[in-house]
């Protein structure tokens, strides 16, 4: 998944004076934007620490120059920030056309940077063809980013939900909470492990700890207090402190990634990892990267879940193929290969209820990952906190536990 930038997270709460943006595609004239994009290429900005999402982003590539001569070209990122910050240091150099990124996979810190800066396109997506296949209402997360509205200037494209694989070989019954989860790695040191912060995946943990184990995880909804942020944190630090010693290594090291936390799993130094998507274990076994023991959990008290976005820079070179790139993600043969277990696997951002039964087909027909849970197993959604929560998090556990490396 891509990491956020929490190094702009504060000065990205702050309002930025708007900014003058160059004469903008109107997806209301989609055959004039179709027009504008034929010969275009499109540079997206996306994560690219993962075989499986290259290859999906491989094939819609495939497709949109097929259908409408557009030329993708994945720029494959190890953290979404490297794009935010090119697009902010044109910004400041005054290059407000011509710019080298034309759509970012973007979300919550990230796209809170852009967005208070006015670096972002004004709002299209729901004047793009396939936007009538969303549900808002229904599905809030397709339109609120971390808490914050995208007012239209992001697409949702992929749902995520955190998930926790575990080798069923070894682990007979899963801890399904936090209290239980200290306990079992109290029972089993050093098997339990999770990416060093702040990587993507390294301060979700933090997160999901946080949202269970906060007296109140409602604040966790509003940007970051400091009169109250030592009171809401307590219980992580208490839960961390105890913890930390009977990580993998007993703490004095972390995987720097996803991809290496899996490959601990694959050689069999642990036997719990977490995850943002609910087939990625499945695909790893398709794949021959993991164990067919390995299987995947949930907490009891929910799991964190967000939309996955794309937005147009407000200097993109290419906006035009951008939005029908963008476009081309929403439709549902493109969230039907997404969510198709043996392709990738993600939730999908579409409606049911507004598709066509050819189009419902699509889904109906796909199989289950054989460590993916159904989606009526996955539980409850935890809304995700504020952005202003992981820079100060992240900040915290570097000064805790991170300097032991």
């Amino acid at each position: 998944m891509p990491s956020p930038l929490a190094r702009l997270a504060a000065a990205a709460l702050i309002a930025a004076a708007p900014v003058a943006q160059a004469q903008s595609p109107d997806p209301a004239d989609w055959s004039g934007v179709l027009e504008e994009a034929r010969g275009q290429t499109v540079f997206w900005h996306a994560w690219g620490g993962s075989p499986t999402v290259n290859d999906f982003i491989a094939w819609v590539g495939d497709e949109v120059q097929d259908r409408y001569g557009v030329t993708l070209e994945h720029v494959k990122l190890t953290d979404t920030g490297e794009a935010v910050s090119r697009v902010i240091a044109e910004h400041a150099a005054g290059q407000d056309t011509g710019g080298a990124v034309d759509l970012i996979w973007i979300n919550g810190e990230n796209f809170a940077a852009l967005q208070s800066r006015g670096l972002l396109q004004d709002p299209w997506v729901t004047e793009l063809p396939n936007w009538r296949f969303i549900d808002p209402e229904a599905n809030p997360a397709t339109v609120t980013d971390f808490t914050l509205p995208t007012n239209g200037q992001e697409a949702p494209w992929g749902l995520a939900q955190v998930v926790f694989p575990y080798d069923a070989a070894r682990v007979e019954t899963p801890p399904r909470s936090m209290a239980a989860l200290l306990d079992w790695a109290r029972e089993n040191p050093g098997r339990f492990a999770f990416p060093q912060p702040p990587d993507f995946l390294g301060h979700t943990f933090l997160k999901q700890a946080l949202s269970e184990l906060a007296p109140d995880p409602a604040a966790l909804q509003a940007p970051v207090d400091d009169a109250t942020y030592d009171a809401i944190t307590a219980p992580l630090w208490d839960f961390m402190d105890a913890l930390t010693p009977h990580l993998w290594r007993g703490g004095a090291a972390y995987p720097t990634s996803g991809p290496q936390l899996f490959q601990l799993m694959a050689d069999g130094e642990i036997d719990i990892a977490i995850s943002f998507s609910p087939n990625e274990a499945s695909n790893l076994i398709a794949n021959v990267t993991l164990q067919d023991s390995v299987r995947t959990f949930v907490m009891e008290a929910g799991s964190l879940g967000n939309a996955s976005f794309v937005a147009i820079p407000y200097n993109a070179n290419a906006a035009a193929g951008a939005m029908v790139v963008a476009d081309f993600l929403m439709s549902p043969e493109a969230q039907a290969e997404m969510a198709n277990p043996e392709v990738w696997g993600v939730g999908t951002v579409l409606a049911m209820d507004r598709l066509s039964a050819e189009d419902r087909a699509r889904f109906d027909d796909l199989p289950l990952g054989i460590a993916t849970l159904p989606a009526e197993a996955l539980g409850a959604i935890l809304p995700e906190p504020h952005p202003s929560w992981v820079e100060r998090l992240e900040a915290d556990w570097t000064a805790r536990y991170g300097t032991a490396q």
